[in-house]
């Protein structure tokens, strides 16, 4: 059997690493797929399937994307359940000796996108993590994409039915479970038939049953369990461990976003099963599926994408506890009131972007430098709304207004750093501003005026030397 060419042996020790996924493997400006993979993309993509010689006789099946215009294509791969494993070029071919180095840098599931273009604005993007054993289940909910986590512990038997409640609240787009959770029949079937969402089977070791502890130690920089509410929780510790793992073998990166866990327990929220909320037609109808009809359709008055996934998170997660129930009406009541300071939230809460998306593509550094002009934008606005919320006197209000972090650092850093009218893409260059960096500014004078520098050089030698 002839020898495989270098760059094949190459990526067939990647793809031995990701199996299950179909490898996007760059090659210039292209994502090219080889052999099963080149076939399954092309017939997904509806793509050409050529060939390329792989140093046997048979040329090896082969089709590609641009690498500028890929998300268009993964979202596809995406809704039709694959995952997308990215190898990138980690040095520039240009100066590389021998074969450029690659390795996988992400991969993409359906619980794990951040790409604002893949997303929906409106709603979460959950990733689900259940730990089942016989007498009771810790289940973690990741919004990969806000930075968000939610958890909790039921230790009962027959506890069945509330998972399935849990389940169904959070509509996972993802979800991983131990093998107990099979165990689960009814849930099993609930995720199978109703939930439409991708899953993954983890056994132990990928768990992180042995390090469980250490792993959410590490992660969130505390020394013991009981600071971060985690002790005396040993189910929801290995649902979060498991979502931990999982997302740094995918994701590889970016899990700083992942800042802190946010429990609640079965009697906060009101016991909704999957019919009820088909039936009440929460957020979309039953007879088409659409938002229009529904009753977050007719609530929805939201200026920002943020405020379209709270009021929507709201309407999934009816609260039970009066005393928070009241505090909420308290706030309504206020602002209800207070015409004039209500117009003036709504209008200044105009413009404002996507900050919980924008921050997590910052912290993956995947911004792109007109992400970097909206999050410029979106915090010069913030100072005036916080001068607007001083008077406010309702709990949750004074709450909201002791929490906003004016960013005027981030704002006078940004304003300072990047040109007013950036290019779409880092690589075309061209978004720090002149007079930011000193280096910089000499480096494009270089650049922009070769000749005369040559000519000074010139002059100066001729100087020296006579």
């Amino acid at each position: 059997m002839a020898k495989l060419s270098p760059m094949m042996e190459q990526y067939f020790a990647i793809k031995k690493k990701h199996q299950d996924q179909i490898l996007f493997f760059r090659l210039g400006d292209f994502y090219e797929m080889f052999f099963e993979d080149a076939k399954l993309a092309s017939k997904e993509l509806e793509l050409t399937l050529t060939g390329r010689d792989c140093g046997q006789e048979e040329r090896a099946p082969m089709c590609g994307i641009p690498y500028h215009s890929c998300e268009a294509y993964i979202q596809r791969l995406i809704k039709k359940g694959y995952k997308v494993a990215i190898c990138e070029q980690m040095e520039d071919p240009a100066l590389a000796k021998g074969l450029v180095k690659r390795e996988v840098i992400r991969v993409i599931t359906p619980g794990t996108i951040i790409e604002t273009s893949m997303l929906d604005e409106g709603s979460n993007n959950y990733i689900g993590s259940i730990f089942c054993r016989p007498d009771g289940y810790g289940l973690c909910f990741a919004d990969v994409s806000t930075g968000e986590i939610q958890a909790t512990q039921l230790s009962a038997k027959n506890y069945e039915e509330k998972l399935i409640n849990d389940l169904a609240r959070f509509s996972p787009s993802e979800l991983i479970f131990n093998g107990d959770f099979l165990e689960q029949k009814s849930a099993c079937s609930f995720v199978k038939d109703k939930l439409n969402c991708s899953t993954n089977l983890l056994d132990d070791e990928d768990l992180g049953y042995q390090d469980s502890e250490g792993m959410i130690l590490r992660h969130f920089g505390v020394s013991d369990l009981a600071k971060i509410s985690l002790d005396h929780k040993p189910y929801c510790q290995m649902a979060v461990s498991s979502m931990l793992y999982y997302l740094s073998q995918t994701q590889k990166t970016g899990l700083q976003r992942l800042l802190s866990i946010q429990f609640y327990h079965e009697n906060q929220y009101m016991n909704l099963d999957l019919i009820a909320r088909r039936n009440l037609e929460l957020t979309q109808t039953m007879r088409t599926g659409e938002k229009r009809g529904s009753l977050l359709w007719v609530l929805d008055r939201t200026r920002t994408a943020m405020g379209k996934r709270m009021i929507k998170s709201f309407i999934e997660q009816p609260l039970n506890n009066a005393a928070i129930i009241n505090k909420r009406l308290n706030a309504v009541d206020e602002l209800y009131r207070e015409g004039v300071l209500r117009q003036e939230i709504i209008y200044s809460l105009g413009g404002i972007f996507d900050l919980d998306r924008l921050m997590t593509k910052v912290v993956y550094g995947s911004a792109t430098p007109r992400d970097l002009k909206s999050l410029q934008s979106t915090a010069e606005k913030i100072p005036s709304l916080c001068r607007l919320m001083e008077p406010v006197k309702s709990q949750y209000l004074r709450e909201i207004y002791k929490n906003l972090d004016p960013l005027e650092d981030v704002a006078e850093l940004l304003q300072k750093a990047i040109c007013d009218d950036p290019p779409a893409m880092v690589k075309d260059g061209g978004i720090i501003k002149e007079g930011y960096h000193a280096e910089l500014d000499e480096l494009r004078n270089l650049v922009g005026h070769t000749k005369e520098y040559i000519a000074q050089i010139e002059a100066r030698e001729k100087e020296k030397t006579g």
